[in-house]
């Protein structure tokens, strides 16, 4: 049986994902905003889950606004964890119906940023991308999947005192990361909700 919209929950790290997410997706989609990291608790149990927002590359190919939708997503402890082919498929669908190519690679899920050389050495291990949530919600919800468009890279490194972003906003020395940050991010986000926009739009977006 196809499963309706409303039956798949967009989870969103952050304040601006999941305003791009709201913004983008029809009411009777459930958008919950789980912090970075899960930092405010794991989300009530779901039937099917999106992953949407921002990720950091590992890969030097990889430019800011790069679509990833991973099949599979590791932990540094060497767990993999398989996405759910049907939700991967509609989302590497919609991103080529919306002219984005989709990176498909294996994306890390990590405790904290990951920046400097540790992008390096990820990368070497075969991941393209990073997060801190997606790893954590499949270990929850096996029926899940991600979106994630690229904000920062390894030519573009990001400093670790974003893990709180407040705090991080009083250091005038961020200040430059900062305002390249608030360019991208909402553009960046608004893309990956588009994307499952077109992905749950579909007639047919997944059987489960």
């Amino acid at each position: 049986m196809a499963t309706p919209p409303d039956s798949v929950c967009v989870l969103a790290a952050t304040r601006i994902e999941a305003w791009a997410a709201r913004y983008v997706l029809p009411r009777e989609v459930a958008v919950l905003r789980t912090g970075i990291g899960l930092r405010r608790g794991p989300p009530p149990r779901v039937r099917a889950f999106v992953s949407c927002g921002l990720a950091g590359a590992l890969s030097d190919s990889l430019a800011p606004g790069a679509v990833v939708v991973p099949r599979w997503v590791g932990l540094p402890s060497g767990e993999r964890l398989e996405c759910y082919p049907p939700l991967v498929e509609a989302l590497a669908r919609a991103a080529r119906e919306l002219g984005c190519e989709p990176v498909t690679g294996p994306m890390l899920t990590a405790p904290s940023l990951v920046t400097g050389r540790a992008r390096r050495e990820w990368a070497g291990r075969g991941f393209v991308a990073v997060d801190m949530e997606t790893g954590l919600l499949l270990r929850r919800f096996p029926r899940g999947a991600a979106v994630r468009v690229v904000l920062d890279t390894p030519e573009r490194d990001l400093s670790a005192g974003w893990e709180r972003p407040a705090r991080a906003l009083l250091d005038p020395t961020l200040w430059p990361q900062a305002a390249r940050m608030g360019l991208l991010a909402p553009a960046c986000a608004l893309r990956a909700a588009e994307v499952v926009r077109r992905a749950l739009g579909r007639p047919d977006p997944l059987r489960i």
